[in-house]
């Protein structure tokens, strides 16, 4: 995505998504440098009384949560009421945020892929419902019930089977496998619940949905969506992934806590293998347009040539899209402010979630990406829509500027201004508890430690190649009297290898951006040689895409073969 809330990177969406935010994009650990507030404040006749200081609201956001710049772009009966920029593309440099700013939406793209199969749907040349071999006969899922039972329709709709994030190590951070190749993978990826049986977000069968658009379409992906969406919707500036960006272009620069503390830029990250899942670059002038015609029911602002409304997807479509297929389990609030945003009913439908608040029916999604975390939330009944772009991991930030709006409009007497719930003071409170569960997690495993005790093999005899089935090649290698680890397929998950206890060591990756130092254990056999290694992430506040847990290396060559 898309979770680091429980992680947000590629998913930016879960279950406390709605209530909580994302843990991985939490406030500062220590107190944020100063930002620089808005020079423009709204004052815009089109907006509720109630937005009036939302310029200073959105300013609050920012340095609440650190976060360098915000765009923001809110849609109603068709029309763009406010798109804006608030603070700056990188911090360090004077450029501003603006409307037209692109963004990483991430797995705000997963609406445009369910809205590209859809297309093709009405084009006869899918149907929803086809099985997923029919149209990629090699296509294998680990059991072979669901590999034949797999529809198109699924590959939307997190119901697989698949566990969280299930997978995601083969594109995140990006590898250098083919989409083919990931989807070749997933023969290998553990199925660890009921085929249908219940909700568990994943990026992996987006892949499998890129193929089959390609397929069916005879166009790339980037092709497809260029021309069939991005061109009738008027979307001029939005890009499918970070290889289209050029020197010069208006584009905000993604930024990270690194060892989640200090705030610091993070490169620009192209997704290729998995673009259907979360490529998309794009700006809030853009997204607006995206809003008001899923708002129209996929009816296009311009007319044909017969002077008739012209459609980006039929109303049966766009039913389709907003159609529960997974009930999700609604939980329990982590603190007493945020029960107001609990809903009555919570799913997820074709890439898109769909819940209730205030008595009205939302359609939304989010999007995480390295430094980049957004919001897209659709009011149908009121014609409404509001998305949020930041150029941090904050879930908190995008979550309390989106209540805030929804707020304005869901008030049941616009004509009194009726206090508004500050929803950054209490989003900051959920943070800070979130962030004090996650001091006590590392408190425990520090507790829990034998600090006398030493690995019960020499440094060198841990060395070796270790392959598991899905994702391949994990390589250590002891270097200068100390074991590094290297993912073969990975180019940023390259790290040093510490003795935690006994033959447990921890890894912390040279790139201190990711937030994912890991335990790795390593298991013997009888004969005191390593059988297996397992790893889990130390941090719970790490994204869910470091499927680490899901990994069963096993020794392909030990040091001593290699040489």
């Amino acid at each position: 995505m898309s979770q680091r809330f429980l992680s947000l990177r590629l998913a930016g969406c879960c279950a406390l998504l709605v209530l909580a935010g994302s843990a991985g994009a939490q406030a500062p650990a220590t107190k944020p440098a100063a930002l620089p507030v808005s020079t423009h404040d709204i004052v815009q006749p089109m907006l509720p009384a109630q937005l009036q200081d939302f310029g200073a609201y959105v300013d609050s956001a920012r340095k609440t949560f650190d976060v360098p710049g915000i765009a923001v772009a809110i849609v109603k009966d068709g029309k763009v009421v406010m798109e804006q920029g608030f603070g700056l593309r990188e911090i360090g440099k004077s450029e501003p945020v603006d409307a037209h700013t692109l963004f990483a939406i991430a797995s705000n793209t997963k609406a445009f892929t369910a809205a590209s199969l859809q297309q093709l749907a009405e084009q006869d040349k899918l149907k929803m419902d086809d099985r997923v071999i029919d149209h990629l006969p090699w296509f294998r899922m680990s059991d072979p019930y669901v590999t034949h039972e797999m529809r198109i329709r699924d590959l939307l709709a997190h119901r697989s089977g698949l566990s969280l994030g299930a997978g995601d190590l083969l594109y995140w951070p990006p590898t250098s496998y083919t989409t083919k190749e990931v989807v070749e993978r997933l023969r290998n990826v553990p199925i660890k619940n009921g085929f249908r049986s219940g909700y568990a977000y994943d990026n992996i069968l987006f892949a499998v949905a890129t193929l089959v658009i390609e397929q069916a379409s005879g166009q790339s992906y980037a092709d497809y969506v260029r021309e069939h969406i991005f061109k009738p919707v008027g979307m001029d500036e939005s890009l499918i992934d970070k290889t289209y960006l050029k020197p010069g272009m208006d584009v905000a620069i993604g930024h990270a806590k690194a060892n989640f503390k200090d705030l610091e830029p993070v490169p620009p990250m192209a997704w290729l293998n998995d673009p259907g899942a979360g490529g998309i670059y794009a700006s809030v002038h853009d997204l607006a347009k995206w809003m008001n015609v899923q708002l129209a029911g996929g009816v296009l602002p311009t007319k044909g040539a017969d002077g008739k409304p012209v459609r980006l997807f039929s109303e049966d479509s766009q039913q389709q899209m907003w159609s529960m297929l997974t009930p999700i389990t609604i939980g329990k609030p982590p603190i007493p402010e945020l029960v107001p945003l609990v809903p009555h009913f919570y799913g997820y439908g074709e890439s898109w979630f769909l819940s209730d608040y205030r008595g009205q029916r939302l359609v939304w999604h989010t999007g995480g990406w390295p430094g980049m975390v957004s919001r897209v939330t659709l009011v149908p009944e009121l014609h409404l829509g509001v998305v949020v772009l930041t150029n941090q991991e904050s879930g908190a930030a995008f979550n309390a500027v989106t209540y805030r709006v929804l707020d304005a409009y869901l008030n049941p007497d616009q004509k009194t201004a009726a206090p508004l719930t500050d929803w950054v003071a209490v989003y900051g409170k959920a943070v800070k508890q979130s962030e004090a569960k996650a001091d006590d997690s590392l408190a425990k495993h520090e507790a829990a430690r034998d600090k006398n005790s030493k690995p019960s093999l020499p440094l060198a005899q841990y060395a070796g190649i270790y392959r598991d089935p899905w994702y391949g090649d994990v390589i250590i290698s002891h270097e200068n009297g100390k074991l590094r680890l290297r993912f073969s397929k990975t180019a940023q998950l390259i790290g040093t290898m510490t003795p935690w206890q006994h033959d447990t060591f921890t890894v912390h990756w040279d790139d201190r951006a990711l937030n994912a130092d890991a335990f790795v254990n390593f298991s013997m056999d009888v004969d005191g040689h390593v059988r297996e290694i397992r790893m889990q992430p130390i941090s719970p506040l790490t994204d869910f895409s470091f499927d680490f847990q899901d990994l069963r290396l096993t020794p392909v060559k030990s040091a001593a073969e290699k040489e």
